[in-house]
């Protein structure tokens, strides 16, 4: 099976239908953790894959779909593109969640709810999220329309409109969907296919992974013989990685000496690849598993999310310290004070790795506008990468803007 070619967010405000959405389109439910499910919100990153089909008989807006056989004229279709979505929460807590997801996505559904009012809060942090991440292809899902009257979802069309008026999604497309009937859900993947195109990849760069999750398959009780290596998921941002070869992750695992911390790489081979099936070498576009020989111990329970993985000698370097030139968002200005106070705690979120800085004042001969910041926990970085930026008020974290490494 080919590979997924690209990624597609969800965002939007908590209970607005994004998981149910990814669901209904794809036959995955992406809440496959226990305590999402036991909470009925996403709170790690969700990976579901499908197929677009294009029906050779009917016309726009209902030939494309994700069927085999046209749900509009009954006619057999031919496979167009397969995508992988990637589910972000909405709740405001899980914040630094939807920042590494951004970050490994090529467009995104931005999903409202007809039946409340536009915008809810999580709603314009996600807004300025995909901004600040200069995600470009947006899609506006506005979901529930069968549980609202026609004026009420036309009303809520509107707000978003103006919601979206002065961003970069201003002419974005507006599709009425509902998960629960399926209507416009044809449209819908027909503006996926037009507005969110494959990207030309570098695959002949070194490599890049960005770890997202990383587990132990192996069941209690497995015979020591029968022990595989630890897996990690995640998405390759350049390169191609194949089954076989070497490869490091860094920062790498925490290791406490004499209560001191410290990271340790770790190095490893690649003893097989998954891609929506097993393959030889996967490249970037949708969630790619990699069975390693670590020790499972080591991957368990998501303990290497937020790693690089690459070839040896060839990922950014790992740095405790940095110098970051801040742009807030504009809308976001009001709800801070000027400057940034002493050892100040900013959540700064770079590939899938969050991470604490603090700030220490003037980062000198960096420019007038560079702040310096110590890392509670390092990560790979280079100058000139980008970081979201998160700040604190009110009891909960904001998006503030992005940092430029300098």
């Amino acid at each position: 099976m080919p590979q997924a070619e690209v990624n597609i967010m969800t965002a939007g405000h908590v209970d607005h239908g994004k998981t149910s959405l990814v669901t209904f389109l794809t036959g995955h439910n992406t809440d496959t953790h226990s305590e999402e499910v036991k909470r009925g919100i996403t709170i790690k990153l969700g990976y579901a894959d499908a197929w677009i089909y294009k029906c050779p008989q009917c016309k726009p807006p209902h030939d494309f779909s994700m069927k085999k056989v046209c749900p509009n004229c009954g006619k057999e279709t031919q496979a167009a593109r397969h995508v992988s979505f990637v589910d972000a929460p909405g709740h405001e807590t899980l914040m630094a969640t939807v920042v590494a997801a951004s970050s490994i996505v090529d467009g995104a559904l931005f999903v409202i709810a007809a039946n409340e009012e536009c915008p809810q809060p999580q709603t314009l942090e996600h807004l300025m999220v995909l901004e600040a991440a200069g995600i470009k292809n947006v899609i506006v899902a506005q979901t529930k329309v069968d549980i609202v009257e026609k004026a009420k979802a036309v009303e809520n069309h509107r707000q978003i409109r103006e919601m979206l008026k002065g961003t970069a999604y201003e002419n974005a497309p507006i599709i009425p969907v509902s998960s629960i009937t399926g209507a416009n859900l044809d449209a819908l993947c027909g503006a996926i296919q037009q507005d969110v195109a494959t990207p030309v990849r570098d695959e002949g760069a070194n490599p890049v992974m960005f770890i997202a999750r990383s587990f132990d398959v192996n069941l209690p009780g497995t015979r020591p013989q029968k022990i595989v290596g630890g897996v990690v998921g995640g998405s390759i941002v350049r390169g191609v990685l194949r089954e076989g070869e070497e490869v490091e992750i860094l920062p790498g695992m925490l290791h406490v000496h004499k209560e001191k911390e410290s990271y340790k790489p770790l190095k490893t081979r690649i003893a097989s690849l998954n891609a929506g099936g097993a393959v030889k070498e996967a490249r970037p576009g949708g969630l790619v598993g990699i069975g390693t020989l670590l020790d499972p111990a080591l991957t368990r329970a998501d303990a290497l999310v937020g790693n690089f993985l690459g070839r040896p000698g060839t990922l950014p370097p790992v740095v405790n310290e940095l110098a970051l030139e801040i742009t807030a968002v504009k809308r976001q200005i009001a709800k801070f004070p000027e400057g940034f106070a002493q050892a100040e705690p900013l959540v700064l979120g770079i590939g899938t790795a969050t991470t604490i800085g603090f700030v220490q004042g003037k980062a000198k001969g960096k420019g007038k506008k560079a702040i310096a910041l110590k890392l509670k926990k390092p990560v790979c970085a280079n100058p000139g990468d980008m970081m979201a930026v998160l700040r604190r008020s009110s009891n909960r974290w904001h998006l503030y803007g992005t940092g430029k490494i300098v």
